[in-house]
């Protein structure tokens, strides 16, 4: 089974990711992930990423789809695998076409005035990865799971997240049109609890 999560960053498509990798047995990939790993290890692509990323811009397509398609044919992937963050636009979806068939496509939908908050005020484990909100920790600086250190990503600044909604808005949207087209796609109400909406997603997937 090869599922897509869409959804506006901020969205929660990593929380649910998780959820959806661990009950099902499906391989989580996050080209956001991928690229931070990249970041973290000083490569050449995680240098190039950086620059782009820090601006709240997103990696070019051509360097994105070839990362994609590499991370494709590992062996763990065999049995379907689910893409976080991937595609963002047609150029994108047009080339997962040619390479692999998708069986559902999940629209995690939160109203745009509410992401600008989630991610001004989101906390990462630098150890786990796991996120958390300020209103929520209390003033805590680590994380409850693994006693990592909890930081702002660069790219959760105002301005930066302001550009990231704004290129959501205008090119990634159109997405949610073509795959209803296709007639795989889903949507499910982001704006709940957590818990409530991976319920959603069960119902969808089971």
């Amino acid at each position: 089974m090869n599922i897509i999560l869409l959804g506006a960053p901020g969205a929660g498509k990593g929380t649910q990711a998780k959820r959806i990798s661990e009950k099902y047995k499906i391989v989580h990939i996050s080209t956001g992930d991928i690229f931070r790993e990249n970041i973290k290890s000083g490569t050449p692509l995680g240098v190039e990423a950086k620059k782009l990323i820090d601006k709240g811009q997103f990696v070019p397509d051509d360097l994105t789809c070839q990362t994609v398609e590499s991370r494709l044919s590992n062996s763990d992937c065999k049995n379907g695998a689910m893409l976080d963050g991937f595609p963002r636009n047609l150029y994108q979806a047009e080339f997962l076409k040619q390479i692999t068939n998708i069986d559902k496509v999940i629209n995690i939908a939160v109203p745009l005035e509410c992401l600008m908050a989630r991610l001004t005020g989101r906390r990462v484990c630098r150890e786990c990865g796991e996120s958390f909100h300020i209103d929520s920790l209390n003033g805590e600086t680590k994380c409850s799971y693994c006693s990592g250190e909890l930081y702002q990503r660069d790219d959760d600044n105002e301005e930066a997240v302001a550009t990231r909604l704004a290129i959501y808005t205008t090119k990634t949207q159109v997405l949610i049109d073509y795959y209803e087209k296709l007639g795989v796609l889903k949507t499910v109400d982001g704006s709940k609890e957590k818990s409530d909406v991976f319920k959603e997603i069960e119902v969808l997937l089971d």
